[in-house]
């Protein structure tokens, strides 16, 4: 297969002014060209603010610590071989307190050494989700014994979000952004 990207990011004329715009802003606050993620999903228009509404209200507008979210999304796209969503996030996690040493233990995931709190949980629950496309019933009772009812959802529309959009990045062969 091709690594060559099936459509290319679009500029001013194919995204409209507003997505253009918005694509540089975040690219000036990720420190790295227009997000491709944006310059590409945005040839979509109407459906590319639909798209960001919904992941804005998970990350960053969910009730997940910012940390955490971040170290989900790492996870999930560690475990489905996301070049692009990893990388992403590994400079949006370091901005919400994710470290290099962190990063590491992500890739190996819940079995690492070092895990905080309930980080190793979230790895679990991220692994079984990817893996069975359900948690088992100790795994819920693990998760329901630490996050309440809302966080819980959340959590589950977080990893089920990012495994999506790494299918549709993989399968668009988008390319990491360029730093600045």
């Amino acid at each position: 297969m091709s690594d060559q990207p099936r459509i290319l990011p679009g500029g001013v004329r194919e995204l409209g002014p507003v997505i253009w715009t918005f694509s540089r802003i975040a690219g000036r606050a990720t420190r790295t060209a227009p997000p491709a993620i944006f310059t590409t999903l945005g040839r979509g228009r109407g459906l590319f603010w639909g798209w960001l509404h919904f992941a804005g209200k998970l990350m960053p507008g969910g009730k997940l610590p910012r940390r955490e979210t971040e170290m989900v999304i790492l996870r999930v796209a560690s475990l489905r071989g996301c070049d692009y969503e990893f990388e992403h996030h590994v400079r949006l996690g370091r901005r919400a307190g994710v470290r290099p040493e962190d990063v590491e233990r992500i890739k190996v995931g819940s079995g690492a050494e070092g895990w905080q709190g309930h980080e190793q949980l979230l790895m679990r629950v991220t692994e079984e989700l990817q893996a069975t496309r359900d948690l088992s019933d100790a795994t819920w009772a693990d998760l329901r014994a630490v996050y309440d009812e809302r966080t819980s959802i959340e959590l589950l529309l977080l990893i089920g979000h990012y495994d999506m959009l790494a299918t549709t990045l993989m399968t668009l062969r988008l390319r990491p952004d360029a730093p600045r």
